[in-house]
């Protein structure tokens, strides 16, 4: 990647813009690849400068970005477990999470081991009743129930007392988990974490459902089988819901997984597609994460997860579209919720109750609101802000359960464990964790955290910035230059979608304000007129609508092609806009 160097910045209507600088290979690299300069750009500005890098990046392959099973620790030692359990005939439960990673993982364990024989069932656990990942109270009904192998996915790593209490019980334990370790490890028969300090596996970055699939790879490949080919949707579903950096070995499995469910619809996928009105010829990974993975975690989020895998592997096409329109309404309640708990923070915000000009970490807690949706709504405060949220769900007996959204900037991981002392449960990642604490406790942890950022971070980051990729003009947007923009998919974690700056355009008609919420109007620049929409900056209208037409302004947009009525059109989507002159 390149060094870092000293960026020029222009301030937004709400965000702060780093402007990319130019790189001066980039007319090399446009020429050596066919591509638009805009994208050649733009794989400089993320750093892929040379061509070692950019076939590297562009060109994925099995054999350069898979490594072999077997690298990572404990795999086979688990590998071995499992079909010494098929082979006796014992009784196998997985331990899976609510969320569609935890529910994507625990349906590949099904789809693989059940053709194998083995006498398997599963456990998901209910957010509200059983809260997250393995407890004591499954180990106990496990052990009454003659289970002689727990298997978890997705959760695990912190289960110390679950874990001693499966060995009271001579119930052996493999745990499977892509979280974090903490100082002490669960004394397990065998632990498979990438995270693990004495794993040799080359990538880290899996979800869930990416180590469990690895052990299962293996075990297929000590059969002698293919894999079912369905493992290949789920895994794709569990790596871009959980939002894991799309680089490496997960970039390659999302592209293949693409490919696959774009070749193969499954019902449980033509049910959901529909529900997402998703009518697109080709599903993109953007498609996946904002259609039809929030309709999965819907059930994890607000009632029995079990169902998400009878959905995801059932064969009963009129089962699958009764959960599909369950789904589908669960998703829609979600949404009404996640705006409620929105704007009550925002309203906090804006009354400074939630003072943002003395606070750099936004934290709030409701016994109002349900644990299932604060992480999604933490998010958007991030977005929103550019500062850390924390949201939290008080509970009875002065407990509360919190989830964590974090910046690029500030390890929330680490600076948790600052906080140990006073966290009853934590764990996570370095962008999100879930911890659960006293509310007495609350103030001590916003201290410890305020204090924590102030020494990683200036101030004057702690505002929204957004970073853009390239600049465009509006007569390079043609269909080669949407062509080319697919070589640098899929997007997402790590591989944002490009944000592009246009320079210089006069609108050419007054704004117009669709639902109270979204502002569309055309501009110009270059002798081209091209539409463009704001969705949820409805602030926008106004700054339009008082802007002088005889003055340009500045753009940072998405450059995206729209279905619509069988047409396929070429359309900006704004990030934001810049009246002011460059600082």
């Amino acid at each position: 990647m390149l060094a870092a160097a000293t960026h020029q910045t222009l301030q937004g209507a709400k965000y702060r813009w780093k402007l990319p600088q130019e790189h001066a290979g980039a007319l090399d690299i446009a020429a050596s690849y066919n591509i638009s300069i805009a994208i050649a750009q733009t794989l400089c500005a993320r750093g892929y400068v040379s061509r070692e890098q950019i076939d590297s990046f562009l060109f994925t392959s099995l054999e350069k970005d898979v490594a072999h099973a077997s690298l990572l620790k404990d795999a086979e030692k688990a590998v071995d477990r499992i079909i010494y359990a098929i082979d006796h005939k014992e009784k196998i439960l997985v331990a899976g999470d609510y969320d569609v990673d935890g529910i994507t993982s625990s349906s590949l364990m099904l789809m693989c081991l059940m053709p194998l024989g083995a006498d398997i069932n599963f456990f998901l656990p209910n957010r509200i009743r059983d809260g997250y990942g393995l407890s004591i109270k499954v180990v106990e009904r496990a052990a009454a129930n003659n289970y002689k192998l727990i298997i978890t996915v997705d959760n695990g790593i912190t289960a110390l007392a679950p874990a001693a209490r499966a060995k009271e019980l001579g119930i052996d334990l493999i745990i499977t988990d892509h979280h974090q370790p903490h100082a002490e490890l669960p004394d397990a028969f065998a632990i498979v974490n990438p995270h693990q300090k004495e794993c040799g596996y080359p990538f880290k970055l899996f979800a869930g459902v990416g180590v469990i699939f690895k052990v299962l790879s293996l075990l297929y490949e000590r059969k002698n089988l293919p894999l079912p080919s369905k493992v290949y949707e789920l895994l794709l579903l569990g790596t871009i819901a959980d939002v894991v950096p799309l680089i490496g070995e997960n970039r390659f499995w999302v592209r293949h997984g693409l490919r696959f469910v774009n070749e193969h619809e499954s019902i449980s996928l033509k049910v959901l597609k529909a529900n997402g009105r998703l009518t697109k010829p080709v599903m993109k990974a953007s498609d996946i994460g904002f259609s039809i993975t929030p309709q999965i975690n819907a059930l994890g989020r607000l009632e029995d997860a079990r169902q998400g895998v009878r959905f995801l592997i059932g064969s009963d096409s009129e089962q699958v579209r009764h959960i599909g329109t369950v789904l589908f309404e669960l998703n829609e309640a979600r949404k009404l919720i996640e705006q409620s708990v929105l704007a009550t923070v925002q309203a906090d915000i804006a009354t400074k109750r939630i003072n943002l000009e003395q606070e750099n970490i936004i934290l709030a807690v409701s016994d109002q609101w349900p644990a299932g949706v604060i992480g999604l709504v933490a998010s958007r405060l991030v977005g929103a802000y550019g500062k850390p949220a924390l949201l939290f769900h008080a509970t009875e007996g002065g407990m509360v359960k919190g989830s964590c959204r974090s910046i690029p900037e500030f390890n929330i991981f680490q600076a948790l464990q600052d906080a140990r002392h006073i966290i009853t449960q934590f764990g996570g990642h370095a962008m999100a964790a879930g911890l659960s604490l006293p509310q007495a406790q609350l103030p001590a942890l916003k201290r410890i955290l305020e204090e924590r950022i102030l020494t990683m971070i200036s101030v004057t980051e702690l505002r929204p910035r957004l970073t853009i990729d390239a600049v465009v003009r509006l007569s390079d947007l043609t269909k080669k230059f949407i062509t080319d923009l697919e070589f640098l998919e899929p997007f997402g974690n790590s591989n944002p979608y490009p944000l592009f700056q246009v320079k210089e355009v006069m609108m050419v008609q007054k704004p117009q304000l669709l639902k109270d919420a979204h502002v569309k109007c055309s501009v110009f620049a270059d002798g081209v007129i091209k539409p463009v929409i704001f969705f949820n900056r409805p602030e926008l209208y106004a700054a339009l609508n008082n802007h002088n037409p005889h003055e340009s302004f500045d753009l940072a947009v998405q450059v995206q092609e729209n279905y619509w009525n069988g047409k396929i059109s070429i359309e900006l989507t704004g990030t934001d806009i810049a009246l002011g002159k460059q600082s």
